[in-house]
């Protein structure tokens, strides 16, 4: 087996959107740059993820709105065109080709090795190629690992032998099941329901807690329960699964209170996992399997002499797509600053902190009614000690919502820092919230003060008038 050896200034394991981004920071400082990856480019958020489940949602939540606006609901009483819907989401997810990702790379001048890399002792990365050979790669300044997480999957019997569906596969399928058991009342879990009760699947989903959405406010969990109920979504809560099999085809589940259940496929969606197992961390003092713990640059903190970057999911801080490519972001320039390079004046970045700032972390969960929420919840704010003020306002009741859909139902909430005048953390949930998140996290982010926000007007009708009225509720 022949072995070749190379030497650049940065070494990136891992390209999904998060490696691709700190190999462009990385490079656009004038560093040698190559990135490693073992499957397609773009990652889980291209291909298995955030596009392939936007592209199966956008059908889903368009249809269940129009039905509510007059003059429309007869026009689409009828099914999804099933075909249509995953043809459009086959072309979201690039026919699960890279070209064009494997052309953008190129374009930046990052070299890119397909195969699969392991750390291999300090600033040292061994490649298996796909061709069956050896790349030895030595980094001169910063190995970044954005190698991101898979799926969690609890210890059941019988599981390894039904096959089950993980996110992987529930945004990939070719085929409607008829009958769907969807364990967990995550964000997966609750998308992933939605999407596929309105294609076909009679779902249900057997959830451990007594709620949906659990890190959230209760309120998005609840109103996303009576969406997911009026979609004809069976849940039970307080269920868990004693044992699994499958028999002819289909799957047998036996819960822990004796009942059965049976499906044509099961998803788990019971968490994620580090992609940490097989990345060579024993050679550099740390365990196989962990999550990646870093300081406010990205820099691991239990490897010496500053040259490990975790970033990412795989550093748990925030797993979500377009945090980890913040985080990149930042940890690409730093790397390049630490590095001595010669500073590139980009203009499409802007200026950037040399510290990542994780007090507005948006995130929107897509089903009907969305959920939107960024910066803190009212029980984080709770458990940290801060004066916090909850204001609370029927979404409804917003002229806005009245144009939107006939029977809104929507809730929001804000978080108010009574020491410090300025917004904590907002959660809106109703049809068409998502795009309420920016203002929010421009709010919490920006620390803007109370005062100044009675200046942002809202124009009328929309749903952003929600911002007016949750300050007038605050003014009382």
């Amino acid at each position: 087996m022949s072995e070749t050896a190379r030497t650049y200034d940065v070494i990136v394991i891992g390209a999904g959107p998060v490696g691709e981004n700190v190999a462009e920071r990385a490079r656009a400082a004038g560093l040698s740059t190559v990135i490693v990856e073992r499957e397609l480019l773009g990652g889980e958020c291209s291909f298995w993820a955030c596009d392939p489940s936007k592209a199966l949602l956008r059908p889903v939540v368009a249809r269940a709105d129009a039905r509510r606006v007059p003059g429309l609901g007869q026009a689409v009483a009828g099914p999804l065109d099933v075909e249509a819907v995953l043809a459009h989401r086959d072309k979201m997810s690039s026919y699960w080709k890279d070209e064009d990702q494997v052309d953008w790379l190129d374009s930046v001048s990052v070299d890119l090795i397909r195969g699969h890399g392991r750390l291999d002792g300090p600033r040292k990365v061994h490649v298996q190629t796909s061709h069956g050979e050896t790349v030895a790669l030595t980094a001169r300044h910063a190995v970044a690992v954005s190698t991101g997480t898979s799926a969690a999957l609890p210890n059941i019997p019988g599981l390894d032998t039904v096959r089950p569906w993980t996110s992987r596969e529930a945004t990939s399928s070719d085929r409607v099941p008829g009958r769907l058991g969807v364990v967990g009342g995550g964000v997966v879990a609750v998308e992933m329901a939605t999407a596929w009760q309105a294609l076909g699947s009679q779902v249900t989903m057997l959830v451990l807690d007594d709620g949906l959405l659990q890190r959230m406010e209760p309120f998005a969990g609840e109103l996303v329960t009576d969406g997911l109920r009026e979609a004809g979504v069976d849940i039970r809560f307080g269920t868990s699964v004693a044992s699994l099999a499958r028999e002819g085809g289909e799957v047998q589940i036996s819960l822990a209170d004796g009942g059965e259940l049976a499906a044509d496929e099961i998803l788990l969606a019971t968490g994620r996992t580090p992609n940490t197992w097989n990345l060579g961390l024993e050679t550099i003092g740390l365990t196989p399997g962990d999550w990646l713990k870093v300081d406010d640059t990205f820099l691991v903190t239990d490897v010496a002499d500053g040259w490990f970057y975790a970033v990412g999911d795989v550093n748990h801080r925030a797993l979500m797509t377009h945090q980890g490519k913040y985080q990149a972001r930042i940890a690409g320039t730093v790397i390049g600053a630490r590095a001595g390079a010669e500073r590139v004046d980009d203009t499409r970045w802007g200026a950037h902190a040399a510290t990542a700032d994780h007090a507005a972390v948006p995130q929107v969960v897509f089903t009907h009614p969305e959920v939107a929420a960024v910066g803190l919840t009212s029980r984080e704010a709770e458990q940290s000690g801060r004066r916090i003020k909850v204001v609370d306002y029927d979404l409804a009741h917003v002229a806005g919502a009245h144009q939107y859909a006939e029977g809104y139902r929507g809730q929001a909430r804000m978080l108010i820092d009574l020491d410090r005048g300025t917004v904590a953390g907002v959660t809106f949930a109703g049809p068409g919230v998502g795009e309420l998140l920016h203002s929010a996290s421009i709010a919490v982010a920006g620390e803007v003060p109370i005062d100044r926000l009675w200046h942002a007007v809202p124009a009328f009708p929309t749903l952003s008038e929600i911002w007016l009225r949750l300050l007038e509720t605050h003014r009382g």
